[in-house]
């Protein structure tokens, strides 16, 4: 395996901060997430640090490779044209599963793959495949989890090293990801970071995040800790990563706090002691990188497809919980995927909470919504599912919301919403009931979204706390991103 290029000091880029990014001093490179950017219709800032020189990698969330089916022939062809588009030196992706094929579920986070001889294996040939289609070189990167799984055969570093042995691919390294699991899965991130092949190294995350009631969040919107830095500087003096790069995906500072951390993680590696000596080599005994042949023993991906799908289905469809998996931790990721749900879906659609009144109302409606309703596509396809379930519903039921919702529904679906009888039934009667009020009375109805849905589905005060605090930190928890 050939060392991998310098990238320097880089920052994940994102709309939000664009313009602080290009002025970022000393920014060497920078990390875009492949699904948010269109190959033809790059943004203008991305442009203009292209023509700077400064590099761009384009950041994989939706490939799945950790997944018991192989990879979408597609997604994989869609991650090869932004790589070509952007010059990329080379693209990443997870250690992760983030859907299943039967039945058809959709995580929309990165969640853990069982450390198993069969689920290694499975995933050593999805990573062989996304090889072959890939114009430039991948990296994987180790995720954050809060789920342990039962009967785990490997440790992570086994499984690593194992992965680097068979397959030859570039690990990306999370080192908050690693802080995150030692709070959460009891790991030593520096028995990690001790059966590294140093040559594998691609480039390291550094993020922040927050600790509530023993759990730590991941939440790419907090200041980096001091324990992770220090992470960072126990990976500087065993190798000199090519590459490190500050992830921030909410509640973004100020652009001289941005700075300031940026320069908080030149000042790790510049006081970590420089690793001497050869490179290590793995604990397999094979030179790193040095990529087998990678075949599938017979039930592996059957097995893995039973596993996988009876612990999705756990957390986004109420069934129980498998056996050997903690339930209470089960019943936090569950919740922390609903408020991610609602809260990416809040931002594509930001119509949607003031059509039904608010915030509190709109988070209550969304969590009736998913609670037994787990997601099959995508963010979009679910905004849209959710309006539709309002819709036939005959929600919100006031009849001006109500209209707007049902505008809102057409423009972006192209057909017309189910229901409709129900609706232009519950539209008469609302009439009726206008015609029957006392002209007398004070009150007018209102025709501002604002009205009978935010009295019937705003949550209690403590329950309204409780949803907010949970979308806040629910995309943390194995963020999908990451």
């Amino acid at each position: 395996m050939e060392p991998m290029a310098r990238l320097g000091v880089g920052i994940g880029w994102r709309p939000e901060i664009a313009d602080a990014v290009e002025r970022l001093p000393g920014l060497d490179w920078v990390e875009v997430v492949a699904e948010n950017i269109c190959p033809g219709h790059l943004p203008e800032s991305l442009l203009r640090l292209r023509e700077r020189g400064v590099a761009v990698v384009p950041h994989g969330v939706s490939l799945g490779l950790g997944g018991a089916d192989r990879p979408d022939p597609q997604k994989l062809a869609a991650l090869a044209e932004r790589a070509v588009a952007l010059g990329a030196p080379l693209v990443t992706e997870h250690i992760a599963f983030v859907r299943t094929a039967s039945p058809v579920l959709e995580a929309g986070h990165l969640l853990p793959v069982p450390r198993t001889w069969d689920a290694l294996d499975v995933l050593c040939e999805n990573v062989r495949i996304a090889q072959d289609a890939l114009p430039v070189p991948l990296a994987l990167e180790n995720i954050a989890a809060l789920l342990s799984w039962p009967d785990e055969e490997l440790t992570e570093a086994q499984f690593l090293t194992e992965l680097v042995g068979r397959t030859g691919v570039r690990l990306l390294i999370d080192v908050a990801n690693l802080h995150t699991n030692r709070v959460n899965r009891g790991e030593d991130p520096l028995a990690v970071l001790d059966a590294l092949p140093p040559q594998s190294l691609a480039y390291v995350h550094v993020a922040g995040g927050v600790e509530r009631d023993g759990v730590w969040h991941d939440t790419h919107a907090h200041p980096v800790p001091p324990q992770v830095l220090g992470i960072l500087s126990e990976l500087r003096a065993r190798t000199d990563p090519p590459g490190v790069l500050l992830e921030r995906d909410d509640d973004f500072p100020p652009e001289a706090e941005l700075a300031g951390e940026l320069d908080a993680i030149r000042g790790a590696l510049a006081a970590a002691p420089v690793p001497s000596g050869p490179p290590a080599r793995s604990a397999a005994g094979a030179a790193p990188g040095a990529a087998g042949a990678v075949s599938v023993p017979a039930g592996a991906r059957a097995r893995l497809t039973v596993r996988q799908a009876a612990l999705l289905s756990a957390l986004v469809a109420g069934t129980p919980v498998p056996e050997g998996f903690d339930g209470q931790r089960v019943r936090v990721q569950a919740r922390a995927l609903v408020a991610k749900r609602a809260g990416v879906v809040r931002k594509m659609a930001p119509e949607l909470p003031e059509i039904l009144g608010g915030l509190p109302a709109y988070r209550a409606a969304f969590q009736e919504y998913a609670r037994n309703r787990p997601m099959t596509a995508g963010y979009r396809r679910d905004a849209l599912d959710f309006a539709e379930h309002l819709l036939i519903q005959g929600l919100p039921r006031d009849a001006a919301a109500r209209r707007r919702l049902t505008a809102w529904w057409r423009e972006r679906s192209g057909a017309r919403p189910p229901g409709l009888g129900t609706q232009l039934l519950d539209r008469l009667l609302d009439r009726l009931h206008n015609l029957r009020r006392p002209r007398s009375s004070g009150r007018s109805r209102s025709r501002t979204g604002t009205g009978s849905l935010s009295r019937a589905h705003a949550p209690a005060p403590d329950t309204a706390v409780q949803v907010e605090r949970a979308e806040r930190v629910g995309s943390a928890v194995g963020r999908a991103g990451a």
